[in-house]
């Protein structure tokens, strides 16, 4: 190994490195989990305002802790700071200290981080840091269980008032034995009548209550006919007490509760691993970097996902391509056909009539990333000097790429290199889905898009650019809003009516004929541009009318200056038990 700047040590001082990496990782943990474990005596005051504070603030922990740690070993490496070889050392040594961790693969990720902050101008270096997953999601294990099992027992209707009063819940149920009666006559309705218990039949819960907005979710499962289904109770808690609002043993809404739509959440995990694979038994589709993300751990979701893309790369053949869908203004998408991810990169210059900048595009990706996504904004990743290997892309896709964005690419004979993207779920465009709709689908859809808009204006939220091209389809049929360059605050927007035309030089003028402020907005005019097919557009005026109106709006910002907390659910509201309002 070459010379060190004052004949330093290698091995010394690589030992030296790696202790302060381990010592920062303990304190970024301890600071999360201070966080986190406030959420239950916030759901017992009914501090919603609180709760939602400690998700913003638990989230920006993780940059302020690698910047701070970067800093301080950028001055004690001085000029070998970036020396591959003594990096390759650290390395060793921090796998040596890391190995035995019970958070040993969130402690690789935050070493990952504070390398490429280190270093700076740094893509995935597998010699550097850990790139691969070279434990198979291997799971630690608690010297107690994580979760306590109910054995199957008749009538269950007891069992569930048992399951419910050994909960560790801040607060006091208004009524358990009614909550218990719904979940049994629910169980009944929902599996009893198609799958039967039997001696081997029980319920596992998690010890551990995952919280997020109003909400508290006891999350567990049920062992019956040889197989595991969710077994899900969301509490909420109003004036009167706690109350169960319904019973979840679908994996379908188990996947949209924990779903990339949607915020973290606050729950006690002592070791992740082990979380981690009791939630892949009851939705064994969920891809591990989801829920990673979904219990807070937001920066290893994002090195799962990028280890999956690898695996999946040297699984398959296709090329990428442009992805499906009208071209964006602001952002150029491409994707692989046989993966389920999209990359969206920044253009270089915008199309007119778009006017804003790189810098206001990644702080409304920066904004979503920190705000309440309420089901309906999709969760992202930010990556920096992203490699892809260049015998995947077409020469019609460089070209694509240096057309619109020739300043964050780069070429070399085997790669290519992308400066600034962020990675995205795939989804089927809206209007792409709308054209091959049959009718009912079709209104499924529209019906949707509108909750969507209004479920965003509920979080404050107002979307700016709300044309079909830019909301998605899941696989579940959920709409989902993805084009965030024009987003902004509900309570910055100005909702007007149309001023009447006074006479016919208003009504033939070229332009407005009124004052137009720069954040006022006409919601009559939505009509006109919203949806194109006819007979669609008529299924949204009617299930929608109110959105073409300033009342909803101006009603909306109302709720927000008041601070009110408007309820979203991450299910129907027909699952409902009741109409309890929290």
């Amino acid at each position: 190994m070459e010379q060190l700047q004052g004949n330093r040590e290698p091995h010394e001082l690589a030992s030296q490195i790696a202790h302060l990496i381990v010592q920062d990782f303990d304190q970024y943990m301890w600071d999360f989990r201070e966080v986190t474990a406030r959420a239950p005596i916030r759901f017992q005051n009914r501090d919603w305002h609180g709760i939602q504070a400690d998700q913003k603030k638990r989230m920006s922990l993780y940059k302020r802790r690698i910047s701070r740690i970067a800093r301080k070993i950028q001055r004690e490496m001085g000029k070998d700071a970036a020396n591959d070889s003594l990096w390759q050392l650290v390395k060793a040594q921090y796998k040596a200290l890391s190995l035995l961790r019970y958070e040993y693969e969130l402690s690789e990720s935050f070493y990952n981080s504070v390398c490429r902050k280190v270093i700076g101008n740094m893509g995935a270096d597998i010699d550097c840091m850990f790139v691969e997953d070279e434990h198979l999601h291997r799971e630690f294990r608690s010297e107690a269980p994580i979760f306590r099992r109910f054995e199957w027992q008749e009538p269950n209707v007891k069992l569930m008032e048992k399951l419910l009063l050994s909960l560790p819940i801040k607060g006091e149920f208004e009524d358990v034995s009614r909550d218990a009666a719904y979940i049994s006559g629910r169980l009944e309705e929902d599996v009893l009548f198609s799958y039967k218990p039997d001696k081997e039949s029980h319920i596992d819960l998690l010890e551990s209550v995952f919280y997020r907005n109003k909400g508290a979710y006891v999350v567990g499962r049920f062992w019956i006919s040889d197989r595991y289904l969710p077994f899900i109770i969301p509490l909420l808690h109003n004036q009167n007490g706690v109350f169960a609002d319904t019973l979840i043993t679908d994996t379908d809404t188990a996947s949209i509760i924990f779903s990339f739509t949607r915020s973290y959440f606050m729950v006690d995990v002592s070791i992740p691993s082990e979380f981690v694979h009791f939630l892949k038994t009851i939705m064994p589709e969920k891809p591990y970097g989801d829920l990673y993300n979904s219990i807070g751990f937001s920066k290893h979701g994002k090195t799962e996902m990028y280890r999956n893309f690898v695996q999946h790369l040297k699984s398959s053949t296709d090329q990428f391509v442009i992805a499906p869908g009208i071209k964006g203004m602001v952002m150029s998408v491409f994707t692989l056909p046989s993966y389920n991810i999209v990359f969206k990169l920044i253009k270089d210059q915008f199309d007119p009539p778009k006017t804003t900048n790189k810098a206001h595009v990644k702080s409304r990706y920066k904004l979503v990333s920190m705000h309440d996504r309420v089901g309906r904004m999709a969760d992202t990743h930010e990556f920096e000097h992203f490699v892809f290997p260049r015998e995947r892309f077409s020469q019609e896709l460089i070209d694509e790429l240096l057309t619109v964005a020739s300043s964050i690419i780069h070429l070399t004979d085997e790669h290519v290199v992308i400066d600034h993207l962020y990675t995205e779920r795939k989804m089927t465009p809206l209007n792409l889905f709308l054209e091959d709709a049959n009718p009912d689908e079709a209104e499924e859809v529209v019906e949707e898009y509108g909750n969507t808009i209004k479920q965003l204006a509920a979080a404050n939220i107002f979307p700016g650019d709300m044309l079909l091209k830019n909301f998605g389809v899941t696989r579940h049929r959920r709409v989902v809003f993805y084009d965030y360059d024009e987003i902004g605050f509900l309570t910055d927007y100005h909702f007007r009516w149309l001023p009447e035309a006074e006479g016919p030089e208003d009504i033939y003028a070229s332009g407005p004929w009124f004052a137009v402020g720069p954040n006022d907005v006409f919601p009559e005019e939505f009509k006109h541009f919203l949806i194109g097919r006819e007979d669609i557009r008529e299924i949204f005026f009617e299930l929608h009318a109110d959105l073409f109106e300033p009342k909803f709006w101006i009603d909306m910002q109302q709720k927000q200056i008041n601070k009110e907390i408007v309820d979203v659910f991450p299910y129907r509201r027909r699952q409902r038990f009741s109409n309890a309002v929290c």
